[in-house]
């Protein structure tokens, strides 16, 4: 129990640091024996919502609000009759009839936003998969730091999520800013992220939301490599469907 005040969680007008000693669960409307530690969705200055859902046996999520990703991170999930083990992912389309549950204790990262439409674009269509089947490649040239793209790679999609990995001593070449934003779990390792003017140590469990041109930067430290889940807005117009 922390009785002094103290957290490395930080809230500012373009970024979040969310650290498990001040995540608070509560369930959401239609879960059944599971509950819900949501990182950020639009009361924190997001256009999607990103929770970590808890569930016990029987375990189920209600109807999605929009399209869902969800990655396992414990145990066992079906979604929509496929089975989710640890690094394993789905996409569920917005409108698509794909429940999520568990028959036993598990823990999965779930994204979920309004679908914005492209014309001439096809629906997306459900995907699942798993990550370490995803192909490693290096970002900007460097072999310590490589991606996984977990989603198509298609106008279909409004929204990617890759995964990170960075060998001990690994940064990003550059601060970023940019007009998307990130919602970001730290699943291995860590290290030190730079978010606007503020630094903060960060490892495994921390989420991390980063707003529109919010400048980031990340890079690892440790003897072990640190990775995350990433997500961000994609494949859109920053004034939205030209029709």
């Amino acid at each position: 129990m922390n009785q002094l005040g103290n957290t490395r969680s930080a809230h500012r007008r373009d970024h979040l640091l969310h650290t498990p000693d001040t995540f608070v669960r509560a369930p959401l409307p239609s879960m059944r024996n599971a509950t819900a530690i949501v990182h950020i969705g639009p009361a924190g200055g997001a256009a999607f919502t990103q929770y970590t859902a808890e569930f016990e046996a029987g375990g189920m999520l209600g109807p999605a609000a929009g399209q869902r990703f969800v990655y396992g991170l414990e145990g066992e999930l079906e979604v929509g009759g496929s089975i989710l083990r640890p690094g394993h992912y789905a996409y569920v389309p917005a409108g698509y009839d794909a429940s999520v549950g568990a028959g036993g204790r598990a823990r999965a990262a779930v994204i979920e936003k309004p679908y914005q439409a492209l014309a001439g674009a096809p629906a997306p269509e459900f995907v699942t998969g798993r990550e370490s089947a995803a192909e490693a490649k290096p970002f900007l040239g460097d072999p310590a730091l490589v991606v996984r793209t977990l989603l198509p790679d298609s106008p279909a999609f409004d929204c990617a999520v890759n995964t990170m990995t960075f060998q001990p001593g690994a940064t990003l070449p550059m601060v970023e800013i940019h007009v998307m934003e990130h919602g970001l779990l730290m699943l291995e390792g860590g290290g030190i992220y730079r978010l606007g003017d503020c630094w903060y140590p960060v490892s495994a469990g921390d989420f991390i939301w980063m707003g529109p041109y919010c400048p980031q930067w990340f890079g690892a430290l440790g003897k072990t490599a640190a990775k995350y889940l990433i997500y961000k807005d994609w494949n859109r117009h920053p004034l939205g469907d030209p029709r």
